[in-house]
């Protein structure tokens, strides 16, 4: 009994898997559409959220080394993830990869774990959405969004972009009154608990999720065309914010470019620049969402490699130098807002004027590919977990016309818009970074151990220094998860246990590897 928690799926049932035409899912993705993908994935909370946040409370300026230390990371694991995924085109990402080289039990963990990844990321990313939203409407519109429909219920008051009492004033100039009760958020997070306040959901987040679950819902050709045409717009925005930017940096906001520690781990110091790169190590997690696409791949063995390690080599650049641009132009202490680049752009003054609403729709567009994708990747993990018989059999169903796990797709879109009109950007983001690096850790153990258990395995794509690769990536990735806060580490263990609690009760004895 204690040897089927670890029963291994063979790559020859993956493959046979791979390559039933039953499956309902239809090949229709090139290597441009997953590469594109990937910078739509990954190109999103990273530089338009979390960035700010991530520099005003643990590195400063040296955020961008914090990007170079999760890029390193991320490389790693991205070599490990193009060979499993060119091996194992199967739309079980991370999971298939974990049951195929170290059992059932492994693979539910991941699993389980994945939802924090996709689930819960694109909860986050619609949060920073909704700041976007709410900010472009306020300062470029004229017309400011009621807080208590615009913040998480539990966010902090700290967190808002436009406080409360601003809200009601510019109200209160149009002739409406805001009572207190409606103009703060419903639950403040203390060291010791929840405070309630007063508001009741943030209806932008959970709108921009109920429409790309609506896209998805359609077709997955059709959500990737849609994302193309967003990626272009997004990139032309950074590329507008970058060259004009430059010229109103302020080298004294880079000094001292690392802070100095406060005396607690984390915060500033190089320490401050470890905990910044595992919080801001979500931003990297679109390139890993591609591999679930694999079963609608059209040639899997050579497009996955091209869009997995394309999307991480251009978005990390990316990432260094917006980094670089927003603290140069912003004191970092003044950053921890949800929509960071908007407020670098305001502080440009005149000179910068013209391109605030041009960011801030870049933003509003840029975040809506990254909830798209991660929303695209969820349901896929979902669908072979049930296909395995670790979830229920009618979950795995596919829309006959559409040809999308339209039944996961909407539990997907349910459960993402009740998070992300309920808790705040700060929580969800380091949860999900906790998530990820976990999965990481595996997939870069996986490669190793697939080396060693099937070494005539075909290998369409081979990771180079496989034992320094591996064994670097999942050393990076813990390390990263070290410095994450107690509280994050938690949240883990009690979502994991819950995991394991629905793994014993039902996914053991339903469960098959045929």
């Amino acid at each position: 009994m204690l040897f089927s928690l670890f029963a291994r799926k063979s790559l020859a049932a993956i493959q046979a898997q791979a390559e039933d035409s039953s499956h309902g899912l239809q090949r229709s993705l090139t290597g441009m559409n997953l590469l594109l993908l990937g910078i739509g994935g990954i190109i999103g909370a990273g530089i338009f959220v979390l960035t700010g946040q991530a520099a005003a409370q643990y590195a400063g300026p040296g955020i961008a080394i914090s990007f170079v230390i999760s890029g390193v990371a991320c490389a790693f694991a991205a070599l490990c993830y193009a060979e499993m995924a060119s091996m194992i085109p199967i739309s079980g990402s991370a999971y298939t990869y974990a049951y195929a080289t170290m059992g059932q039990l492994i693979a539910w963990i991941i699993g389980w774990d994945l939802v924090l990844e996709y689930l819960f990321g694109a909860s986050t990313v619609a949060v920073g959405w909704s700041g976007y939203v709410a900010s472009f409407m306020e300062k470029n519109l004229g017309f400011a969004v009621p807080p208590f429909l615009a913040q998480s219920p539990l966010a902090p008051p700290s967190t808002w972009h436009i406080g409360g009492a601003h809200v009601a004033s510019v109200l209160a100039s149009a002739g409406i009154d805001v009572p207190a009760a409606l103009s703060h958020v419903q639950l403040t997070q203390l060291h010791f608990g929840w405070q309630k306040t007063g508001a009741i959901l943030n209806l932008p987040a959970v709108l921009i999720v109920a429409l790309c679950t609506w896209l998805l819902y359609l077709g997955v050709r059709e959500s990737a065309r849609l994302n193309n045409i967003v990626v272009a717009i997004k990139l032309t925005v950074l590329g507008l914010f970058l060259v004009f930017g430059a010229s109103q940096i302020m080298p004294e906001n880079w000094m001292p470019f690392i802070p100095e520690n406060t005396g607690q781990v984390g915060h500033y110091g190089w320490s401050g620049i470890l905990r910044g790169a595992g919080v801001i190590f979500f931003a990297y997690i679109g390139f890993d969402s591609v591999s679930a696409l694999a079963q609608e791949t059209k040639n899997p063995q050579k497009d996955m490699p091209f869009g997995i390690i394309g999307s991480l080599l251009v978005c990390t650049v990316l990432y260094i130098a917006v980094s670089l641009v927003l603290t140069g132009i912003v004191k970092y202490d003044r950053l921890n807002v949800p929509e960071p680049i908007a407020v670098a752009v305001d502080a440009g003054g005149a000179a910068l004027t013209w391109l605030s609403p041009f960011i801030k729709v870049g933003a509003i567009a840029g975040l809506s590919s990254v909830v798209l994708v991660l929303l695209m990747a969820q349901p896929r993990i979902l669908l072979s977990m049930s296909r395995d018989g670790l979830l229920p059999a009618g979950m795995a169903k596919i829309h006959p016309r559409y040809k999308t796990p339209h039944v996961m797709t909407v539990y997907t879109g349910i459960l993402s818009a009740a998070i992300a009109g309920l808790f705040p950007i700060s929580v969800l983001g380091e949860l999900v970074s906790i998530g990820t690096l976990l999965a990481f850790v595996i997939v870069c153990i996986g490669v190793l151990v697939l080396r060693i258990v099937e070494p005539q395995a075909h290998r369409p794509f081979r990771t180079p220094c496989v034992a320094a690769v591996s064994i670097l990536g999942a050393l990076s990735a813990l390390s990263q998860m070290a410095f994450l806060p107690l509280d994050t580490w938690l949240r883990l263990i009690a979502w994991m246990g819950l995991g394991l609690a629905i793994y014993f009760f039902y996914g053991r004895r339903n469960a098959s590897i045929q």
